[in-house]
C-alpha cells in the first residue's frame, strides 16, 4: 500500500497536529504538510476546496461586465429582477447624493457659524507702546 494512501486515510484531526507539529518543529515542513493537507482535501472537513468554491460561486451574486446574472429559467422574473436591482441601484446613488448635499449643507451651516462669531468676537483693544 503506497504512503500517500495511507495519509488519506487519516482523520482531519490528525492532519491537523500534524501541521501543528510540523510548524513546531521547522516552519517550511508546516507549510509542506499545510499545502498537502489543502491540496488532498484533508482540511476542508467535507470534500476539498471544490465544494467551497462551487458554493460561493452559487451564492455569489454577478457584479462583473464578463459574467452573466445567474439565471432562474424564468425570463418574466428574470426581467423583473433586473429592473428591479437597476432601479435599486438608482436609488442608492441618489441617496448618495442626498447625503453629500447634505453634509455639504452642514459644513457650510457650521462653517457660516464660524465666521459669525469670529467676526462678533471683540479681540482686546491692542496696548499702546510706551512713549
Amino acid at each position: 500500500m503506497p504512503i500517500a494512501v495511507k495519509l488519506d486515510a487519516l482523520p482531519s484531526p490528525v492532519w491537523i497536529g500534524l501541521v501543528i507539529l510540523g510548524f513546531v518543529i521547522w516552519w517550511p515542513l508546516g507549510l509542506t504538510i499545510l499545502a498537502y493537507a489543502l491540496g488532498r482535501g484533508r482540511m476542508c472537513f467535507g470534500s476539498g476546496f471544490s465544494h467551497w468554491n462551487d458554493r460561493a460561486d452559487r451564492l455569489r451574486p454577478a457584479p462583473d461586465w464578463w459574467r452573466q446574472p445567474p439565471t432562474s429559467g424564468n425570463r418574466a422574473f428574470d426581467d423583473y429582477r433586473a429592473e428591479t436591482l437597476r432601479r435599486l441601484e438608482d436609488e442608492q446613488r441618489g441617496f448618495h447624493e442626498f447625503l453629500g448635499r447634505l453634509r455639504m449643507a452642514k459644513d457650510k451651516a457650521e462653517f457660516d457659524q464660524f465666521m459669525a462669531e469670529r467676526r462678533t468676537r471683540r479681540d482686546p483693544a491692542p496696548s499702546q507702546p510706551p512713549a
